[in-house]
C-alpha cells in the first residue's frame, strides 16, 4: 500500500453548503479524467453534495483561466478547481502553456476574490503525470479539491462578523 497525499484530510474542513465548479482540460484526457475522479471523490467525502458540483470541460490547460473567470463571474460557485496536465515536449510550447495557465488561474482568484485551486500538472512525461493522477504520488485532483474547500472555509471565516473585539 502506498501513502498517498490525497488520503490525508485536513481536520475541520467541510464541504457542507458549498458549491464547487470543476474546470477540466480535455487535452491529456487520460490524465485529467483520473484527476477529475479524485476531485469528485474528495468533494463527496468532505460533504459536498453532487448537485452542488459542476463540471465544465475546455480544450486545454491554456483555456482554464478563461473558464475559471466565466465561472467566477456567474456568482454561482463558492470555489473553482482547475484540472489539467501539461507534458513537456520537444518545443518551448510547454513553458508558454504552463506559464499562461499558472498566471491566469492566479489572476482569476485575485481579481474575483474567489478560491480558485491550481490542479494543473506540469511534468516531463506522461508516466510522471499518471503517477500524480492516482498513482504512487497520489491524486493531485483530490489535493486541489481539498485546497479549494480549505480556502472556501478560510474565506468564510475571515468574512464572518466578529461578535467580540480584541483589545
Amino acid at each position: 500500500m502506498t501513502t498517498q497525499s490525497h488520503l490525508k484530510r485536513v481536520r475541520g474542513v467541510t464541504g457542507k453548503n458549498t458549491r464547487v465548479a470543476l474546470a477540466v482540460s480535455r487535452f491529456n484526457a487520460r490524465i485529467t479524467a483520473r484527476m477529475l475522479q479524485g476531485a469528485r471523490r474528495c468533494l463527496r467525502e468532505h460533504g459536498v453534495l453532487p448537485r452542488n458540483t459542476g463540471v465544465v470541460h475546455c480544450p486545454g490547460a491554456f483555456e482554464l483561466p478563461q473558464v475559471a473567470a466565466l465561472l467566477a463571474q456567474s456568482g454561482e460557485w463558492d470555489g473553482i478547481v482547475c484540472l489539467g496536465a501539461v507534458v513537456r515536449g520537444e518545443t518551448p510550447h510547454f513553458e508558454y502553456v504552463s506559464l499562461g495557465c499558472t498566471w491566469g488561474i492566479q489572476h482569476v482568484a485575485v481579481q474575483y476574490g474567489i478560491p480558485v485551486a491550481f490542479g494543473v500538472l506540469t511534468t516531463e512525461n506522461v508516466e510522471q503525470a499518471m503517477e500524480r493522477a492516482g498513482g504512487k504520488h497520489g491524486n493531485k485532483g483530490w489535493d486541489a479539491a481539498q485546497a479549494a474547500l480549505e480556502m472556501i472555509q478560510l474565506r468564510r471565516n475571515l468574512r464572518a462578523p466578529r461578535t467580540t473585539r480584541r483589545r
